[in-house]
């Protein structure tokens, strides 16, 4: 855990003095491909700093927010696109804003914001989890399943909302929401365009799904060019899930988490072309049967494509010990410490 801590601090700061470069130096290029050329150096160490680690967690957070969300933002920004446009008033909200998966809020009463002992039910939830690992080989696989979905699910929250205090804590600012209830979903389209993991839609969408509508629209009709760019955006997704894959399990790609979002992609698709029609527009399902049906989806092909991979490398054995390993360092170096 020490020599993973070390690791942390090169790495990060590697990250700060390479954010720092493109703010005192890119953004004084004119936007387009010279201002691209300018920060693709940083681009390339961000794709090897993942590498640095052994431990699951730093590897997959490390991958997520710097190899995945601060390339796609600066390269986006090359072009005066994304969520570095325009350009933040300070370094140090143009590091946050690079590094971390969160952008300022932009309109408060946008939404409603989520009760505090929520949160604490989550965190609860997740200690619950982690203990129930113990009694894994007495579960059903479809307990398991459900138990692996609900692991990425609340250590994904938990990891947002600490970033979000941090944030909070150093900027004083207001942050859009990383994520909304993805477990109230009524469609793959509210899912993935408007529940989870908000800051990639918010990226995929400038970077990937409106130049490919844009260019598809000038040779097929409003619905091939939305369907294209729907394919498009789940394809990248897929892409970048099995570079993620590879820096946690070390493993070459398999190409089942591709094949998941192509599955979603081409079913979301096909959901909003079902909506358009008129009988359908007419026909209303219930909310919780609706919900059902996309929580239910989202685990099942989960447990098809996703999560095998991962359960094939051990990951689903790593991932718990290494939070219960980092919440007893945690209580032998600060809480013993402190007394």
């Amino acid at each position: 855990m020490e020599q993973e801590l070390k690791n942390l601090i090169i790495v990060w700061f590697s990250a700060i003095i390479s954010v720092s470069y493109c703010y005192y130096l890119s953004t004084r290029i004119k936007a387009g491909v010279l201002r691209l050329l300018s920060v693709l150096p940083v681009c390339a160490l961000f794709l090897l700093l993942p590498l640095c680690f052994s431990s699951v967690h730093f590897s997959e957070s490390t991958a997520f927010f710097l190899t995945w969300l601060a390339n796609f933002k600066l390269i986006l920004f090359s072009f005066d696109r994304g969520p570095l446009y325009p350009l933040p008033q300070s370094l140090s909200r143009f590091i946050y804003f690079t590094c971390f998966p969160i952008k300022p809020q932009q309109s408060p009463k946008s939404q409603s914001e989520i009760p505090k002992w929520v949160f604490a039910i989550k965190v609860v939830l997740f200690g619950v989890l982690l203990r129930m690992y113990a009694y894994k080989q007495h579960l059903s696989p479809t307990m398991l399943l459900v138990l692996y979905s609900l692991h990425i699910y609340l250590e994904l929250e938990i990891v947002l909302m600490l970033v979000k205090v941090l944030v909070l804590i150093t900027l004083g600012c207001d942050l859009e929401p990383q994520s909304n209830e993805p477990y109230l979903a009524t469609s793959l389209q509210d899912f993935w365009g408007r529940r989870w993991n908000l800051m990639v839609p918010a990226i995929l969408r400038p970077a990937v799904y409106n130049p490919v509508q844009q260019i598809a629209e000038k040779k097929l009709s409003s619905d091939k060019a939305r369907f294209l760019a729907v394919m498009a955006t789940f394809m990248v997704s897929g892409a970048v899930h099995e570079l993620i894959f590879f820096y946690v399990t070390r493993e070459m790609p398999t190409g089942e988490v591709t094949w998941f979002f192509v599955l979603h992609g081409v079913c979301t698709a096909a959901e909003v072309a079902v909506k358009k029609m008129k009988f359908v527009r007419r026909w209303k399902m219930s909310l919780m049967v609706s919900r059902l049906l996309t929580v239910a989806f989202v685990v099942l092909t989960s447990g098809w494509l996703f999560f095998p991979p991962l359960i094939r490398s051990g990951m689903f054995v790593r991932l718990p010990n290494e939070a219960l390993l980092f919440i007893a360092f945690v209580k032998d170096n600060f809480f013993t410490f402190g007394s």
